[in-house]
């Protein structure tokens, strides 16, 4: 293992403010000299990084790894994007295809909690920007991130911006999405291999994706959302900023609905993205200003109890008409299933028929009957 990459964990487990570091390093030239001049001034950095011993000696491990790369702040391969995010990052720890940090990129970002209409979209529009010729930027959360990366992985490349080190999947079940996008694409984090998700890292993983990105695009998303700050970081930056609308009804429409009130760009094919981003030097979207605060909507109704069947059947509506071969699709129950269920919950007053589409009833719906 070669000095530089010592110097480099050792820069980022020890406890000295970032600005220091980067400033270190763009005074010395290289790592090891940077280290040792910051040691000089505080004595206290070497006793503190005696205690983080165990990460320092996983960062090397990790180091020896195909696929893995260490980009330091003063290196020429350190993508110019992230040179202009807030405080950026001394190092990044990336796995995978590192010269994906120079392509193209659009984010997609959104709810963990989507609607099947909201993982559609998702899947679809990352899918088109992908075969396109774009690297699909997302967080690995559950939902829409998801959703975005595997969309991207059936046509091209995606890259995962992590809250965790990048040797850690996140969440948990996740494992198997994160190999495939390290093999065909690539992960991306400031935090060294080793170090957990903590709450403090989501909103710092956030300015990643926006400043790498050349827009970001939000699809569903609620009020208060990490997506949102994730668009309030990219307008910020000068970059497009777009979002899907979605029904009046689906609370997690609501944040998509406040961005396009702010100044983003409403888009309902993912063609509209590629025009918007082509067209990025004609006229960015209004920014979003850093002390707004949104209005709040009302209460949605509350949702119906109701058995496994019609939960699944409920879930798979969302908010917006939906054909019954479409359920099938989603649900993976047979037509006659579906229409025996949805004449029940039509009776009980929980969904109703429009020429054929199936949709949630507004009005609060009486519980679940046996």
């Amino acid at each position: 293992m070669t000095d530089h990459a010592l110097a480099c964990l050792q820069l980022r487990l020890c406890d000295a403010r970032s600005a220091a570091v980067r400033e270190a390093l763009d005074h010395y030239g290289n790592a090891p000299e940077a280290w040792h001049a910051l040691q000089q001034r505080d004595r206290s950095l070497e006793r503190g990084l005696r205690a983080k011993h165990a990460l320092l000696e996983r960062g090397l491990a990790w180091l020896q790894e195909p696929g893995s790369h260490l980009l330091a702040w003063h290196e020429t391969d350190y993508p110019p994007a992230l040179r202009h995010v807030a405080s950026p990052p001394p190092f990044l720890f990336v796995r995978g295809r590192c010269e994906l940090l120079w392509h193209p990129q659009v984010a997609i970002v959104g709810t963990r909690k989507p609607s099947a209409a909201g993982l559609e979209c998702a899947h679809q529009f990352a899918r088109h920007l992908a075969g396109i010729g774009y690297t699909v930027t997302s967080g690995l959360a559950s939902g829409i991130d998801a959703a975005a990366h595997e969309g991207a992985l059936s046509a091209g490349t995606t890259l995962a911006a992590l809250a965790t080190g990048p040797d850690l999947a996140f969440p948990r079940g996740h494992e198997e999405l994160f190999e495939a996008i390290c093999r065909h694409g690539a992960a991306i984090t400031e935090h060294p291999p080793g170090v957990p998700a903590l709450r403090s890292h989501f909103p710092a993983r956030n300015r990643l994706i926006a400043g790498l990105s050349a827009g970001t695009l939000v699809i569903e998303a609620a009020i208060r959302s990490g997506a949102l700050i994730t668009a309030r970081l990219a307008a910020e930056l000068g970059k497009e900023v777009m979002a899907v609308p979605g029904s009046i009804h689906n609370p997690v429409a609501y944040g998509c609905h406040q961005l396009i009130r702010d100044g983003a760009f409403l888009v309902e094919q993912p063609e509209e993205v590629a025009h918007i981003l082509a067209a990025a030097g004609g006229g960015l979207a209004a920014p979003i200003p850093a002390q707004s605060r949104p209005r709040l909507p009302p209460a949605p109704p509350e949702e119906p109890a109701l058995n496994g069947a019609q939960r699944q059947l409920w879930q798979a509506l969302g908010h917006d008409g939906v054909a019954v071969d479409t359920l099938c699709l989603r649900t993976g129950l047979t037509a006659a299933d579906i229409s025996s269920i949805l004449m029940d919950m039509e009776i009980s007053g929980w969904v109703e028929n429009q020429c054929g589409r199936y949709h949630r009833t507004i009005r609060n719906a009486p519980p679940a009957r046996g």
